[in-house]
């Protein structure tokens, strides 16, 4: 089994503007553009390997997550090399799959996520690697 680096964690936020200036500061850095995901119902920023997620709209998972659990950690993401060959290989070991299929994910990448009921209550991301 080889070694997945981790991508991002993703931390869900009520506002990445009022979160901006606490995350700049600890961070050391002025964080990224802030990235319009609609397909996925958020918008997201990147500070280093964190990823600010607020929500778009009151219909996103991400605003039933905010909602029902409040601000914090969403999910780890780790890098793979070819995200179809991975979901078919999680998959044949019992992982429960949410996206059977890619989908656009922030910074153009290719992203599918699995079930927290079968990674320890955790949601999982998968990026596909683009270099």
């Amino acid at each position: 089994m080889s070694t997945r680096p981790l991508d991002h964690i993703g931390v869900v936020v009520a506002s990445i503007a009022a979160s901006r200036p606490l995350f700049e500061r600890m961070s050391g850095s002025p964080g990224s553009p802030v990235e319009e995901l609609p397909h996925q119902g958020a918008n997201v920023a990147f500070f280093g390997q964190l990823e600010l997620i607020e929500p778009r709209d009151a219909d996103s998972g991400v605003s039933r997550f905010l909602e029902k659990r409040g601000p914090g950690l969403h999910h780890v993401a780790w890098r793979v090399p070819d995200l179809a060959a991975e979901l078919r290989r999680l998959e044949a070991e019992g992982f429960e799959l949410i996206d059977r299929e890619p989908r656009p994910g922030a910074g153009g990448h290719r992203v599918a996520f699995l079930h927290p009921r079968s990674t320890g209550g955790i949601l999982v991301e998968l990026v596909e690697d683009a270099s």
